[in-house]
């Protein structure tokens, strides 16, 4: 699905790597970076909901001892105005010490604590676009509802299991729109769809996944999910690598941009990530061999058949405040002969957050996205073979409620027709 939530890269960029910058910021430097609770640890002392002594340690043994974590957690538990993101931190927290907390007072039951082993979220999600060839004259309209579940489930203090469930209806049809009969490029789900299922596993600065999960670059060009397994090395710098099975049959979002079948491919794919404060960056690479890649080609050339992509990508995000920041990617296709090359540079002021009422945010970007490179794009109003401007805004009306507008405007690469392009969508959180 396509990340509407801020703005659609920086998004990707900045919160993808906060498990890699946030460890840096931690203020208590007795806590180790292995510590299972390290993160959860940070983020709250960060949000100003645990404190520690004045010398910003922990004191008494080199790690942080049960006790003092438990008097730390039932502290945060009496304060009752905290965020729901905190809240969830905290509740995590109380139920692995419940009984330094039971010893101190604070009762947290065991059917409480088995209960956090599993976590449902999720959201329902109203959107319309229109897609507009305006020297060709056409038109194509659609509204979609869809359901997301989100469930998580703690195997132990190392593994998890997480999913990703998708349904859908066509609302003009109020039908699931079976044979696609609403909107010639309607990418809705017929039913209830298994789209993520992984088991992840985290050690210290290692992290290995297992499964059907979002690979890297999803925040660009591979706004999808693939079956196969990855493992990450690192902390502040990282490499990341995968491999397995990319599906491009006509049911995948590969065809749903271009209309070309493919077979499923082979796929593999490494990277290399930074991240340190203000910056992130990275240089990634794909490889993906089916039978037969039907590569868009230039009026008049001929036909581009090959069997392989080989996709280099570099990106990068810089937050110069709180409110104002930048970020961008250059991807190239070196086995395709034309549209072989996407890029986007996008500015971004603030940014919408669900749980808290009243925020909001806007952007505007330029994006060149060359059909043969942009092989599973997430943007929505500049799309796969299109150049254009964007400019769009979102806002929190209420809490766990976010609306987001883009407007698009540019070319189509294919034929140079003007294009016009709309996109509205509101999200509730749960």
């Amino acid at each position: 699905m396509k990340k509407t939530l801020v703005s659609a890269l920086t998004t990707a960029l900045v919160v993808g790597a906060a498990s890699t910058t946030f460890a840096a910021a931690n203020p208590f430097s007795d806590v180790p970076a292995d510590h299972w609770a390290y993160d959860a640890v940070s983020q709250l002392a960060a949000d100003g909901v645990i404190e520690g002594y004045g010398d910003t340690t922990f004191r008494g043994n080199q790690n942080i001892t049960r006790y003092e974590m438990a008097q730390m957690i039932a502290k945060a538990m009496a304060k009752s105005d905290v965020s729901a993101a905190d809240k969830a931190l905290i509740d995590k927290l109380a139920a692995e010490f419940s009984d330094e907390l039971n010893n101190l007072g604070v009762r947290v039951s065991n059917l409480e604590r088995n209960a956090d082993m599993v976590k449902w979220n999720g959201k329902a999600e109203y959107t319309y676009y229109s897609h507009r060839d305006k020297d060709a004259n056409k038109k194509t309209n659609d509204d979609q509802l869809l359901f997301r579940l989100e469930p998580s489930a703690e195997v132990n203090n190392h593994w998890h299991v997480n999913a990703r469930l998708d349904a859908s209806t066509d609302l003009a049809k109020d039908n699931a729109d079976v044979n696609r009969e609403h909107g010639t490029d309607s990418i809705q789900d017929t039913d209830v769809t298994l789209k993520r299922v992984w088991a992840q596993g985290n050690y210290g600065n290692f992290q290995v996944k297992l499964g059907k999960f979002a690979q890297i670059d999803n925040d660009s060009i591979f706004d999808t999910s693939f079956s196969g397994a990855e493992v990450q090395f690192g902390n502040k710098v990282t490499f990341t690598a995968g491999a397995g099975r990319q599906n491009m049959d006509a049911d995948s979002d590969f065809t749903q941009k271009f209309g070309v079948g493919e077979k499923t491919a082979n796929y593999q794919y490494a990277g290399l990530g930074y991240g340190d404060g203000k910056f992130v960056g990275g240089v990634d690479y794909h490889h993906l061999n089916s039978d037969t890649f039907n590569y868009a080609v230039d009026e008049g050339a001929k036909a581009n058949t090959e069997d392989n992509a080989n996709i280099w990508l570099a990106k990068a995000a810089y937050r110069f405040d709180k409110t104002n920041a930048l970020n961008g990617f250059y991807a190239n296709n070196t086995s395709a002969d034309d549209f072989d090359k996407a890029w986007s540079a996008q500015y971004s002021y603030k940014g919408a957050e669900a749980e808290n009422k009243g925020t909001w945010g806007a952007w505007a970007a330029y994006r060149y996205l060359g059909q043969n490179t942009d092989l599973f794009s997430t943007f929505d109003v500049i799309l796969a073979g299109q150049k254009g401007w964007e400019v769009g805004a979102n806002y929190a009306p209420f809490k766990n409620v976010v609306a987001t507008l883009r407007y698009g405007n540019g070319k189509d690469l294919l034929n140079d027709h003007d294009i016009e392009n709309l996109f509205g969508r509101v999200e509730v959180f749960f």
